[in-house]
């Protein structure tokens, strides 16, 4: 009998296009000599590695999303019964992920070499490993050395399973031997399948050592975490598909200058996105920190110019952050405008709103505004805090030190309102600001007990407001 001819595919390593020949550029994302040839062998004969399904499933009690373990139903005899999700053991991690991890689900967690992607699963799972079978697989280091950081964290190692390998094949056949609950793959670029003939981070070993590791989380219910560079952009290296297969993509941030760190959901399935949690980095590792807006508002006794108070809506709770701006005399022909955690576009926008109606010239003026702590803020709540801010420091008119301000400026200068504003302004009153301007239309549901609310229509009010 002759033997089945190995059929090959030619994908792209910039972008993961796939073509049934050789061409010298990719049509989808214009690379030039960036495809390479990929062996797409038959489907899995070797039973260790393509049978996931363990006693459960062959019982027919899959999970939730598990390919092939079930039968087709009506929607309306689809089981809405919520699967328990297992609690990592940490609060803040719990918040990003929507409550705890759900069997059977696959999470990424990026972040920049340093900030401590690894730390924190290792203390999570070390933890998990108390409560139920726990796997940690490891390709960039040694098992030596993650014993050793384990033992200089002060972390119970007693029950936690540790396998350091790199081919995905191996690694399901020893998680089917140990059957445990929770998973986590560092990383998934130095990951490589036999199949496929590219290097290890590779467009396509990437994306298929992903999938391969993703069936295997759906078909066995367990939950896997999966460790991912990020480029020099802060978005995470490897093909875009990457983000569609997983449930829950996260990203851990943080400066090396500072050692406090964001962990923030950008993808979700099972919660809410846009999530913040904060981590402190100690010498006994990441420790939550409970109350993020006292971290953030560590303001000196002195009243400067250029400061005010807002509160930003993350994900389910509200953060009070300082802002700051300083407006100086330009000695250039452009004056620059440079917003540090801000959109730089929307600065461009304000400033012109600024001048439109409010009266306030700052063509010839270079401005700076910062977020205080590296907090990124990408909703429109900031605008009026940071029009305010501006004129502060134009005037050299320090604001209140218990003064908070939010609220979106529109382009013809009226102060539109924000989502959960009520409840900004308890947050604010329960860290001791005692006046608060925002837009008027949310000031309809009452007063807050001890706090002076003024509501402003238009730019031109809130200005009045400060004077």
């Amino acid at each position: 009998m002759a033997a089945k001819k190995t059929k090959t595919a030619f994908v792209c390593n910039e972008c993961g296009a796939d073509y049934t020949k050789w061409m010298g550029q990719c049509s989808a994302c214009g690379a030039w000599n960036s495809l390479s040839e990929v062996r797409l062998g038959p489907a899995h004969t070797d039973s260790r590695a393509a049978n996931f399904t363990d006693d459960r499933l062959s019982a027919g009690k899959g999970y939730a999303g598990a390919a092939g373990a079930g039968r087709v139903q009506k929607l309306s005899e689809i089981d809405l019964s919520e699967l328990p999700r297992l609690a990592t053991g940490t609060g803040e991690f719990d918040r990003v992920l929507g409550g705890g991890m759900v069997p059977g689900s696959v999470v990424l967690i990026g972040g920049h070499p340093g900030a401590g992607k690894s730390t924190i699963l290792l203390q999570t799972l070390c933890r998990l490993s108390q409560a139920m079978p726990a796997l940690y697989i490891t390709g960039e280091e040694s098992l030596q050395q993650v014993a050793m950081r384990a033992r200089r964290l002060g972390l119970p190692a007693d029950q936690l399973q540790m396998l350091s390998e790199t081919n995905v094949e191996q690694i399901c056949h020893a998680a089917k031997e140990v059957q445990p609950k929770v998973m986590v793959i560092d990383s998934i670029q130095v990951m490589h399948l036999a199949d496929v003939s590219s290097a290890p981070g590779s467009v396509s070993q990437v994306r298929e050592s992903a999938a391969y590791l993703t069936r295997y989380a759906k078909q066995t219910g367990t939950a896997v975490i999966m460790v991912g560079h990020v480029t020099k952009d802060g978005s995470l290296a490897g093909p875009k598909v990457l983000e569609h297969i997983i449930d829950c993509s996260i990203l851990l941030e943080g400066s090396h200058d500072s050692r406090f760190r964001t962990l923030r959901a950008s993808k979700n399935r099972f919660g809410a996105v846009n999530e913040l949690g904060v981590f402190a980095m100690t010498e006994q590792g990441l420790r939550e920190v409970s109350n993020p807006s006292a971290i953030f508002l560590q303001r000196t006794d002195e009243i400067s110019s250029g400061s005010v108070v807002m509160v930003v809506w993350e994900g389910t709770r509200p953060l009070l952050v300082e802002l700051q701006a300083l407006v100086d005399d330009s000695h250039l022909g452009n004056p620059r405008r440079v917003a540090v955690g801000l959109d730089q576009n929307r600065l461009n926008m304000l400033l012109a709103v600024l001048h439109r109606h409010g009266g306030v010239l700052v063509g010839d003026q270079d401005v700076f505004v910062n977020v205080v702590g590296g907090v990124k803020v990408m909703e429109t709540s900031a605008d009026l805090p940071i029009l305010l801010s501006i004129v502060s420091s134009f005037r050299n008119r320090p604001l209140p030190q218990d003064l908070m301000v939010f609220g979106e400026v529109g382009l013809s200068g009226e102060i539109r309102p924000v989502p959960s504003g009520q409840e900004r302004l308890r947050e604010a009153a329960k860290h001791g600001f005692k006046k608060a301007i925002v837009p008027i239309a949310n000031t309809s549901q009452g007063q807050v007990e001890g706090m002076e609310v003024i509501g402003v229509k238009t730019l031109a009010e809130a200005l009045a407001a400060i004077d």
